[in-house]
């Protein structure tokens, strides 16, 4: 709905209906700096609500047939892609992301992602075996678990949102969803399309606001068996806490600190045109992006010179703006927070190559107070640094040298997170021989974020507990049954 003053005014989706609430926070176009939109600002009675409608839509959701549920995911698929740049353009105005990224990636994968589980849940088997000797046999069943909490980040709003609510509903399941309240507008705009689909009253709710208040409502309910959750190490500790006495199924997917490997014998070309986009796509702001730079001594030096002079080339602009490589962060907040770590890499005595502080960044007036910064390369840095040990999220990056292959594998895995890594080589055995020893849970090979969406996602260490992807999404969202048959 609008609201006074040309603010646009969003409201809970619950049962089928749009809600309005007490409160509202604000929202800000991180081009402008401005306030635009004004999230709910919900809590316990929200929940409440949500949970409610979602236990009331069970019992018929999870009695539909797969194929049933399959063709409304399509149809919902269908409707989203009817209007996907319209999608776009919210997407980039709340994020602060390039429509062109928003036009590009986010929204057709969040099309794909609906399209991909509708056609998953039709092509999956269960277990059978016998034993004739005492004239049994056993098969497997797998049932929805029932109320699915999903809490999705503000990175990639509905990319992340629709790749948790697909399996989720495709599975049986009734889903409650709190999105982050920086980035609200394209689920509330999804809701509209629910129905259309044929997507039943209950099964999706939409409750918008904050994470202490929606976020522990929601994960610490008794009646929410479940919770998918993509976000920061500090709130999925939060999550495990707050579920434990309820033994929920968790599934966490939290951030890296991604290392790219670049060995003497790298395609240069190829390597230096993507791993400037693996450090700096959507800001720097995807928990895949590469921020510690491994290089081999013997090609350290053109490397380094090659790479900042394609950083420099990696456009800062205004959303809008269709030659734009990149656009605004997404908070005041998080922008002085990676501001924060360059500070601090200069203290240490490390050298920023190109970016803040060092590159003159041009932008319209009205965009003045919006949050850009420049691509960051920070070079001379030691291992122990915060910039090479903690995530950052931003469009910073570092590049230090090494000698060996061992030397490097170890210093790539002596970070808490393992969630993915790059690996760059012309040698075969080499790729694989890293690779299974990187402590990662994915690891591309002279490519970055090529995804097959049928194998496992997901990291290891302190980047996540469980995997997402078909096989391993359809067995989060489902409880498995064994049932024995005595003839």
């Amino acid at each position: 709905m609008a609201g006074t003053k040309g603010l646009l005014v969003l409201e809970n989706f619950i049962g089928g209906k749009f809600l309005p609430c007490n409160s509202y926070i604000d929202s800000y176009d991180p081009s402008t700096g401005e306030v635009y939109c004004r999230v709910p600002n919900s809590g316990k009675e929200e929940v409440e609500a949500a949970v409610k409608a979602a236990t009331a839509a069970f019992p018929a959701w999870s009695s539909q047939s797969p194929q049933k549920r399959s063709q409304v995911l399509l149809r919902l698929a269908d409707l989203l892609e009817q209007s996907l740049e319209e999608f776009a353009q919210a997407e980039s105005k709340d994020q602060g992301k390039t429509v062109t990224l928003a036009r590009t990636m986010d929204i057709p994968r969040s099309v794909h992602n609906f399209r991909f589980f509708a056609s998953s849940i039709l092509h999956h088997t269960s277990e059978c075996t016998q034993m004739d000797h005492v004239g049994c046999m056993h098969y497997t069943v797998r049932m929805p678990v029932g109320i699915a909490g999903l809490i999705s980040p503000w990175n990639l709003p509905l990319y992340l949102l629709t790749w948790k609510i697909a399996p989720a509903i495709a599975t049986g399941n009734t889903v409650i969803a709190k999105p982050s309240e920086l980035t609200s507008v394209t689920a509330w705009m999804m809701c509209k399309l629910l129905d259309k689909a044929g997507v039943p009253p209950g099964v999706v709710n939409i409750v918008f606001g904050t994470g202490p208040r929606v976020g522990e409502a929601l994960v610490s309910h008794p009646e929410v068996p479940l919770i998918s959750f993509t976000g920061s190490q500090p709130t999925a500790e939060r999550i495990t806490q707050l579920s434990a006495p309820h033994c929920k199924k968790l599934s966490l997917e939290l951030g890296g600190k991604n290392p790219a490997i670049i060995f003497e014998d790298a395609n240069m070309e190829e390597c230096i045109s993507t791993t400037v986009r693996s450090s700096f796509a959507n800001q720097g702001e995807i928990c895949l992006c590469t921020s510690r730079i491994f290089v081999q001594k013997s090609v350290y030096s053109e490397f380094l010179k090659r790479f900042v002079e394609a950083s420099r080339m990696w456009k800062v602009g205004i959303p809008s703006d269709s030659s734009a490589s990149m656009g605004a962060l997404i908070s005041k907040t998080h922008l002085e927070k990676v501001r924060s770590y360059i500070k601090r890499a200069r203290t240490e005595g490390a050298h920023v190559l190109c970016g803040e502080g060092v590159d003159t960044l041009h932008l319209p007036a009205r965009n003045q107070a919006g949050y850009f910064m420049l691509p960051t390369v920070i070079t001379d840095i030691k291992d122990e640094s915060c910039c090479m040990k903690e995530e950052i999220f931003g469009p910073v990056t570092c590049v230090v040298p090494f000698d060996s292959e061992e030397e490097v594998i170890e210093r790539a895995n002596n970070v808490k997170y393992g969630l993915a890594a790059t690996v760059w080589s012309s040698d075969v055995g080499r790729v694989h021989r890293v690779a299974k020893k990187l402590q990662a849970g994915l690891v591309w090979t002279n490519c970055w974020l090529i995804r097959e969406l049928n194998l496992p996602f997901g990291g290891m260490k302190s980047s996540g507990v469980g995997r997402e992807g078909a096989k391993d999404s359809y067995e989060f969202f489902t409880e498995v049954k064994t049932i024995t048959v005595k003839h």
